[in-house]
């Protein structure tokens, strides 16, 4: 019975660890979310700020999206290699610097070489929030585990819409990104005082991988029907409501339609809200229906289209009922990105699994990354000389660029879920019958 007692009390102590060990990942990744989405109400007041277009406005975003995205898989093997701990301090103190350098700048170049820098930050949070999961955590919590850490982290957006906007009308530019940045040096504190890579092991370092195993890890990762299948469902759900929230959504919703800037603020917080309200719901659905997931993309990709064709069919500004029905539907999408996300952590091996993220990761920022330019391109295309002063008609022209996007990803995803069941089917036929509900071989 005591030692009944002992081992029991371990175990409480361990959970209790994995929760503080968590809670501080995702108070840092919540953090990243906030200075990614900083500037998604302060567009218009940069663009005076700097004296610059729409094209030039969505470079801001286009930069650090492009840095963030191309950083994925070497984020990934640095993980693999050196453990969640160091990189999430190198996030952090790369973010505050850079942000800090944001609220200073005061020239286009300035800026931009500071949007970098986040980006850079911003990279090296998520990926590794999730190993710590997965290190920590039983594998019937994971999806679910994964799922909050996605929705509990998008509390940055929040913060990043409604307080922002106080502060930028009432501090001004520079008070109001210091402000921004000092969060920063607690949470590097908090990240030397608590965070460990692992059970017992405060650091944890990978073996070091010669370029021709990384080439091989890379590619057998790449190689795996799963992993494409979860790149595409990133790809296909996440990018609406990621340019949204970091920078056209506030613009879109007071050019485009007619909107005052509280109500656009308003708007993007519910789509926040939306996100975090439906993220446990998915991933305790795709914990005890996994066969379901692809399905389950498939059809909040198809409601996101939907509702963008209503908006932006509907004659005149869309009703204010309308444009929450949007922001609600968009921001599930959010959630649903991360479902793919659990098909590489069943797709690959453990020593993968970082490098995998890093790959699926990349599928939804580099479709926001797309949809930033074309955006702002075909903004600029629609509006009369140089004027930023965009018209209802410009905005849906840019708006519905989001099409092209939907089609490819919808296709891919339907192209590369049959090819994932029948890998599995042939690498684990027991294991495909009992998911799919089809009869063990040997069966009658």
């Amino acid at each position: 019975m005591a030692a009944d007692e002992v081992t029991s009390g371990a175990v409480e102590g361990a959970s209790r660890q994995a929760l503080l060990v968590w809670a501080v990942g995702l108070l840092v990744y919540l953090l990243a979310v906030f200075h990614r989405s900083s500037l998604a109400v302060a567009g218009l007041a940069a663009a005076e700020r700097f004296h610059i277009s729409a094209a030039q406005l969505a470079t801001f975003t286009m930069v650090q999206l492009l840095v963030y995205a191309g950083m994925q898989i070497p984020v990934g093997l640095l993980v693999d290699r050196f453990g969640s701990r160091a990189l999430l301090l190198t996030g952090a103190t790369i973010l505050t610097c850079a942000q800090t350098g944001f609220a200073f700048a005061d020239s286009y170049g300035l800026a931009l070489l500071a949007r970098v820098f986040v980006g850079m930050g911003d990279a090296m949070t998520f990926i590794c929030v999730l190993r710590l999961v997965n290190t920590w955590f039983a594998p019937r919590r994971i999806p679910v585990v994964v799922q909050l850490t996605g929705v509990l982290g998008q509390l940055g957006a929040i913060i990043a819409a409604v307080p922002m906007t106080w502060a930028l009308a009432h501090l001004g530019w520079t008070h109001s990104y210091l402000l921004a940045a000092s969060p920063g040096l607690v949470m590097v504190l908090a990240l030397l005082a608590v965070v460990h890579d692992g059970p017992g092991v405060r650091t944890l370092r990978g073996p070091s991988l010669a370029l021709a195993e990384i080439r091989h890890s890379l590619a057998a990762s790449w190689e795996h029907p799963g992993t494409r299948l979860g790149f595409w469902m990133h790809f296909s759900t996440q990018f609406s409501a990621t340019v949204l929230g970091m920078l056209w959504g506030y613009p879109f919703f007071v050019k485009g339609e007619g909107l005052t800037g509280s109500q656009a603020g308003l708007l993007l917080t519910i789509m926040v809200v939306a996100i975090m309200a439906t993220g446990p719901v998915l991933g305790w659905r795709i914990s005890v229906r996994p066969w379901q997931r692809s399905t389950m993309v498939l059809v909040i990709v198809g409601a996101i289209v939907a509702s963008w064709t209503v908006v932006l069919a509907w004659p005149g500004n869309a009703p204010l009922p309308l444009l929450v029905w949007l922001v609600v539907v968009t921001g599930v999408g959010g959630p649903a990105s991360m479902i793919g996300f659990d098909l590489g952590r069943t797709s690959n091996p453990p020593h993968r699994l970082a490098s995998a993220t890093g790959i699926i990761n990349q599928g939804g920022f580099y479709a926001s990354l797309v949809l930033v330019i074309a955006i702002g391109l075909i903004l600029d295309w629609r509006t009369p000389g140089s004027s930023s002063d965009y018209t209802p008609s410009a905005f849906r022209w840019a708006m519905s660029f989001q099409y092209v996007l939907w089609g490819l990803g919808l296709v891919q995803i339907v192209r590369y879920r049959v090819k994932a069941r029948a890998r599995l089917r042939d690498e684990d036929p027991r294991l495909w019958a009992e998911l799919s509900g089809q009869p063990s071989p040997g069966e009658n």
